[in-house]
């Protein structure tokens, strides 16, 4: 048995996690951390583990999660990750990070986009982007595996084979993107709460999205080609999921059943990548690890659609994926729904 850590367990994200791992044959939750004061039961922070998971939150420092977990999820928020995750990696545990801190592989641009100098900088570039749809390779027996975003790994996966085939101008992608409302954390903020945001769609960040750059490098990294978007993300009102409407410009004219197929053999032996003819919804991935995708050809123009559940193949899922491929698991272990 794999002996686990959740590091900051008190929010979304992590919560997901600790029902995936709870199903997971190879895993025993040693420890979930958090800084509240009197360390609460999880059961206590997420009722819905009352009964499922008899563990007190704790502030515990890294070496005492490296003495009691072979593997740490760190679900903590831009910035602190850095904080711990040297120290925990120095005292011999692996990492998963959840976090944005290791997904860049240039200091400059992550201060430009996160506004802090990064200080473990030494890390980036070297750190394995964790999306195994297109890395897998290189994520087993990693030590720190940076997991991706949610709204990346949808217009990452939504992209990739078209780019990587030449088939779509590599420039000036457009991509109109919707999260639920959970994507924007569990922290109290005045945009998410119930009277500010039922019965409203807004668009947020507008040219300065985070995941923007992200988004460049790892489809530029995979397609060999400096690739840019233009990204604008809106707030929808519902608990869970992304649905992204991408319109890319074709290089050659192509039919959009040879689109379909160039996309199902990028993805053939994918597990969690469905290329369907429907338009997806995002009621059919969520509290599902599946990234569903389609195209449709419009003219000249290119339209991709995909979607997925913010919570699951856009954070806790993508990430048990990589943990299994670190840990030598089939992929798919604790993932594939009954």
């Amino acid at each position: 048995m794999v002996r686990v850590a959740v590091v900051g367990a008190t929010g979304y994200t992590a919560l997901e996690l600790i029902k995936i791992l709870l199903r997971h044959p190879q895993v025993t939750i040693t420890a979930v951390t958090s800084r509240q004061d009197g360390s609460p039961p999880i059961s206590v922070v997420h009722p819905s583990l009352t009964g499922r998971l008899n563990l007190r939150c704790e502030d515990l420092s890294p070496q005492q999660i490296a003495d009691r977990a072979d593997v740490a999820f760190a679900c903590l928020p831009h910035g602190a990750s850095t904080a711990v995750i040297p120290k925990i990696l120095a005292a011999g545990c692996k990492v998963i990070d959840l976090s944005a801190d290791y997904r860049l592989s240039d200091p400059a641009v992550y201060e430009q986009w996160y506004g802090e100098v990064h200080t473990d900088p030494t890390r980036l570039g070297s750190t394995v982007y964790g999306l195994p749809e297109l890395f897998a390779s290189k994520i087993p027996g990693s030590e720190l595996v940076a997991n991706p975003g949610c709204y990346t790994s949808t217009s990452i996966l939504a992209l990739a084979p078209l780019l990587c085939a030449k088939l779509i101008e590599p420039t000036n992608i457009i991509i109109d993107a919707k999260s639920g409302v959970s994507g924007a954390g569990r922290a109290p903020k005045l945009s998410t709460l119930f009277s500010e945001c039922n019965e409203g769609l807004s668009a947020y960040s507008v040219g300065k999205h985070r995941h923007t750059p992200e988004i460049e490098q790892v489809l530029s990294d995979a397609s060999g080609q400096k690739v840019s978007v233009v990204f604008t993300p809106h707030l929808i009102p519902m608990d869970r999921g992304i649905l992204a409407t991408i319109y890319p410009r074709l290089i050659r004219s192509a039919t959009q059943a040879e689109l379909l197929q160039v996309m199902r053999d990028f993805y053939r032996g994918k597990p969690f990548v469905r290329i369907v003819d429907h338009l997806p919804s995002t009621k059919d991935s969520a509290f599902t690890n599946f990234c569903d995708i389609t195209v449709r050809v419009c003219r000249e123009q290119l339209i991709v659609i995909a979607c997925l559940d913010n919570l699951i193949k856009g954070a806790s899922g993508v990430a048990v994926q990589n943990f299994n491929l670190v840990c030598g698991f089939d992929e798919t272990t604790a993932l594939l729904p009954a």
